[in-house]
């Protein structure tokens, strides 16, 4: 044989291999062990698995024409370097399929844990629910899964995946040390901020309009070019504020709690704001959504948790000029009008007015007497008056986590059944509200 055909055989022969193995990737739907209740939606596995066999079939396509060429007369008259270069990058496009598959695969694993597969469907529901803006986009499907670190991130839907592709649908990691409390929606509802801001445009809205406000020379050109750089991080805030009220800076406080010189640390390449001056925004959005004493209080717990004194002068005059400009850089953030909201503010579409602390605090008291309001009312709402009431110390941390342990668990069979019966194109059972637990809040106070 010569060294050409050796190459050409070789070379096919390897084409094939990859063939055999993209066969073995199987579709979640049978390679899962997950319970029903612990499934992604139906759109969320329409959309992932779409985007997969689309993948491995375009990739199949490309190796059997590879083959054809190879085992042709064009492809042994193809000099082995030539016949190489293809193979290659088919290899490279089989690793990226690989990569894609390993995307999903890693928060789909975690379906088939015990308690936290039901759990985590929960949190699909209610990150559904914190992104719903009626009338203003499509909400994408939102699959969740835990990891390690205090930190939660996104992967937001329609961006680019590695190698190529848009994803099908927003992946976002919950800090597994969350598990569970009110404070887990505080680093969820920051994460689906993220992927709020981007369908509708926000971040550049917004720093278009701050550079206006620069120009006129009106306020600290300092800290609002500071707030320009982090807006990214800013809006994604100001949307868990706006959906969980002081649950969102109670828990925004536990993410940041770190040792003193990271909470003052100034990096001009993080696109996060110096946590010391993010839970002081946080307590001034809440200020001007939701008037109250509590923010003030926070705001001066924070101070004692961490004092200013023993930093640089220069270094305390930034804080100072970002401080300052927290009451109408919050004002700012919440009126602001971009074409995408068609003249209202997010303040407006965020329904905040519904989400007062008063208004939550008599929610609270009246699902104490009546627990099929917690039943009736949105997953959002539910985790805002279960935070304000752990705020307001009307329930224990230990009640708190079984009454939202609870509910995710409700959230999950619900959203399964409602599924089940939407494929059989039958009509909602009324007997799907009494076949479900619904948890009982506790009915005496805690000090």
């Amino acid at each position: 044989m010569s060294a050409s055909s050796f190459a050409s055989w070789m070379l096919s022969q390897e084409a094939r291999a990859l063939l055999t193995r993209l066969e073995r990737i199987k579709s979640f739907a049978m390679s899962e062990t997950m319970v029903p209740a612990a499934t992604l939606s139906m759109e969320a596995q329409a959309a992932v698995e779409r985007y997969l066999i689309q993948g491995r079939r375009e990739l199949r396509t490309q190796l059997h024409r590879y083959i054809a060429w190879m085992e042709g007369p064009e492809g042994r008259r193809a000099p082995p370097a030539e016949a190489q270069r293809r193979f290659t990058f088919l290899r490279l496009r089989f690793n990226v399929v690989l990569s894609h598959f390993d995307i999903f695969s890693e928060a789909l694993s975690q379906r088939s844990e015990a308690e936290n597969g039901v759990w985590l469907a929960g949190l699909d529901v209610l990150s559904r629910d914190a992104l719903a803006l009626p009338g203003y986009y499509e909400v994408p499907p939102v699959i969740c899964y835990l990891a390690r670190g205090p930190g939660a991130a996104i992967r937001r839907a329609r961006t680019r995946l590695p190698g190529g592709g848009p994803n099908p649908a927003a992946i976002i990691r919950i800090p597994r040390e969350r598990m569970i409390g009110s404070s887990l929606a505080s680093s969820l509802f920051h994460e689906v901020g993220h992927q709020g801001a981007a369908l509708l445009d926000l971040v550049a809205s917004l720093r278009g309009a701050l550079q206006d406000i620069a120009r006129e020379g009106s306020g600290d050109a300092l800290a609002w070019s500071l707030w320009e750089r982090w807006m990214s991080e800013v809006v994604a805030d100001a949307w868990s504020v706006a959906r969980l009220g002081v649950t969102s800076t109670m828990g925004l406080m536990g993410v940041v709690s770190l040792p003193r010189p990271f909470v003052f640390r100034l990096d001009v390449d993080d696109p996060h704001p110096v946590p010391w001056i993010r839970v002081k925004l946080s307590c001034a959005l809440g200020a001007h959504l939701f008037p109250h004493p509590q923010w003030a209080r926070l705001s001066h717990l924070w101070e004692e948790f961490y004092p200013v004194r023993g930093l640089s002068r220069q270094y305390r005059q930034v804080l100072d000029a970002l401080e300052a400009s927290l009451p109408r850089f919050a004002r700012f953030l919440m009126e602001h009008r971009p074409a995408s909201l068609r003249g209202h503010s997010l303040a407006e579409v965020l329904k905040t007015q519904e989400r007062q602390p008063a208004r939550l605090g008599a929610l609270y008291r009246t699902w104490r007497e009546r627990r099929s309001g917690i039943r009736e009312a949105s997953p959002s709402l539910v985790f805002a008056v279960i935070g304000q009431a752990r705020a307001d110390g009307v329930i224990s941390p230990e009640e708190e986590s079984q009454v939202l342990a609870e509910l995710l668990k409700y959230w999950a069979l619900r959203g399964t059944l409602d599924a089940s019966e939407t494929c059989a194109s039958r009509s909602k059972s009324r007997a799907l509200a009494s076949a479900l637990r619904v948890p009982t809040l506790p009915r005496n106070s805690v000090t």
